[in-house]
């Protein structure tokens, strides 16, 4: 598992950015799947669902590979499941619901080895507090289209908009890959990967992240 690339079955930016942090070989498979929520599906379970099958669909038609990585991102206020927005109108409407406010992201990830008939799955719940920001900023991001990819509406690590404050939490896991949540499932695999991405993770990001040696101890955090 040393020298054989994994497979990242996601096409986001923002996972490639953060995956490549660990300077490990990758490839990436989308995968392509069904992403309506279940009746009385909960945001915990949508995207640990969502992850899973993912990654079990790019290990069929994948299945000497040693290592698969997928994940999905929501936001939610409350039981309300926040996604993508479908269009300009929509993504203001979320943007206008979550200022000033609270809210939570939720990232589930499966690592999936179909060589070795393994899968794990994890979860990362963080509470992200969002800044009163004006009509004028809220106008100028809408104006920029960056929400429209974008679960709830908003990038995190957008500089111009920057749209949270007072923040504690897994930075990258509100990006869309909890890295950290990544290297302790490396483990359950046998994989021993002597690599420092927690101080890589920060250093990228420039976040001082509170939570990581919890996190790479197996805690649960969020």
């Amino acid at each position: 598992m040393i020298d054989e690339p994994w497979i990242l079955a996601s096409n986001s930016p923002r996972r490639k950015e953060l995956l490549g942090l660990f300077n490990h070989p990758f490839v990436v498979i989308p995968a392509d799947v069904d992403e309506n929520i279940l009746p009385g599906e909960n945001p915990s379970d949508y995207v640990t669902r969502l992850a899973q099958t993912k990654a079990t669909v790019i290990g069929s038609t994948n299945p000497t590979a040693n290592l698969i990585l997928a994940a999905d991102t929501t936001v939610a206020d409350g039981d309300e499941i926040l996604g993508k927005p479908i269009d300009r109108s929509d993504a203001e409407r979320m943007l206008r619901q979550l200022r000033g406010r609270i809210h939570r992201v939720y990232t589930g990830i499966s690592i999936y080895s179909p060589k070795k008939n393994i899968q794990q799955n994890l979860l990362c719940c963080t509470n992200v507090p969002m800044r009163d920001y004006s009509d004028q900023e809220l106008e100028s991001y809408l104006d920029s289209g960056d929400p429209i990819d974008k679960a709830g509406a908003y990038g995190i690590q957008n500089p111009q908009f920057h749209p949270v404050e007072n923040f504690t939490g897994c930075f990258a896991s509100v990006m869309g890959l909890p890295l950290c949540h990544f290297d302790y499932g490396l483990k359950m695999f046998d994989r021993q990967f002597e690599f420092n991405i927690a101080g890589a993770c920060q250093n990228h990001l420039q976040y001082e992240c509170p939570l990581y040696d919890r996190i790479l101890h197996g805690e649960q955090v969020g």
